[in-house]
């Protein structure tokens, strides 16, 4: 276990897409020479969901280990709030930094505010307005009792002022082009995946949200919508998704289909190369929203939801939102493997340095 350090800020993280948010203002911190105590709540906690970005993305061990195990949302929101309020007390920590919109993201936000320590929210401001999502209840909670809100976008900011947030927002653009920025380079070096693939030519795919596989209409929809794509469909498959395929009668159909690949859970590296060499991206995830406009990847996406709370992503050209039905899916897959207009040369979430503002800002209100 890492040194513990009295009185430094608390980074949170508990699942894959926090821990490669959070890398680049780790890094800032250390940079900076500004202490921090980095803790992992456990939400995804087997190795391939967790412990393996932390190596791979070479960050410092995290200092406390909640080691959660509740399955429900509840319940793991419960004891991340026990577990961050034992760490604050131990620690005598005067700021703590939460990312993004999962229960560990929430958790830390309740434990901050019942320890009357500041709360920071990277990527504040996202809204999708489908409240059937968790996430948006949980980002929604966060940012209304956040000190400091750190805007991806400028949209995101007039949302936040829009809804008379208390706390201070400032536009610093999404941690998640950092990442892909930072760690591209690596991932061209060190990922052999793409190699390994039946396919030359494919499609990305990734799937894990609650409202998408939890259903068994809705799932068999998008399983089928992969099987009769016009493209070869290659999807590292979540522990989630593998489970609800399984239960729902569908996993050897699908494991077995000529025109998809399915993985294990992949490393960072590893699936930034997969968007890399990608023809096109379908997921349910914000995150390979964000991702996908990066200069090293620039994708389109499908949207396999409703709605999307990464609308900079869908003016911008880069993503369009094509639901959850078969016909429209098969339908916008064949229109944007024929599509001739480039993507924007520049993601709209930022140019890669907004780790960077986010300790600048703290700095000048003298939250560090």
């Amino acid at each position: 276990m890492a040194e513990r350090k009295a009185g430094a800020a608390i980074l949170l993280v508990g699942t894959r897409p926090e821990i490669v948010k959070m890398a680049p203002l780790i890094r800032a911190f250390e940079k900076e020479g500004v202490p921090f105590n980095l803790v992992h709540s456990g939400q995804h906690y087997d190795y391939s969901m967790s412990e393996k970005f932390f190596e791979e993305l070479e960050l410092p061990k995290p200092n406390f280990r909640l080691r959660i195990r509740a399955a429900s949302p509840a319940g793991q929101t419960g004891q991340v709030m026990v577990g961050v309020e034992k760490v604050v007390r131990e620690t005598g920590a005067k700021l703590v930094l939460v990312q993004g919109d999962t229960n560990t993201t929430l958790a830390g936000a309740l434990s901050a505010v019942k320890s009357n320590v500041p709360l920071g929210h990277v990527e504040a401001g996202l809204r999708s307005y489908d409240l059937r999502m968790q996430e948006e209840h949980n980002r929604r909670i966060v940012d209304h009792v956040s000190s400091y809100l750190f805007a991806p976008t400028r949209l995101c900011k007039n949302v936040l002022l829009g809804e008379k947030v208390w706390g201070n927002a400032s536009v610093t653009g999404n941690t998640a082009i950092d990442a892909c920025v930072q760690h591209a380079p690596m991932a061209k070096r060190r990922s052999k995946v793409t190699k390994l693939l039946r396919f030359n030519r494919y499609a990305l795919a990734t799937l894990h949200r609650a409202e998408n596989v939890d259903d068994p209409v809705v799932l068999k929809n998008l399983v089928e919508s992969m099987m009769e794509a016009p493209l070869p469909v290659v999807m590292p498959v979540h522990p989630r998704t593998e489970k609800r395929l399984k239960e729902h009668g569908l996993w050897k159909t699908f494991s077995r289909n000529e025109n998809v690949e399915l993985l294990p859970p992949v490393g960072y590296f590893d699936f930034l190369a997969l968007m890399m060499e990608s023809s096109l991206i379908l997921t349910d995830s914000g995150g390979v929203q964000e991702e996908a406009t990066s200069p090293p990847v620039r994708k389109h996406v499908l949207v396999l939801r409703l709605s999307t709370e990464r609308t900079e992503a869908v003016r911008a050209g880069f993503a369009t939102v094509v639901g959850t039905d078969k016909k429209r899916i098969l339908e916008k897959f064949s229109e944007a493997l024929r599509r001739r207009k480039s993507l924007p040369r520049y993601s709209p979430f930022g140019d890669g340095n907004a780790a960077a503002r986010i300790v600048e800002t703290l700095r000048n209100h003298e939250a560090l």
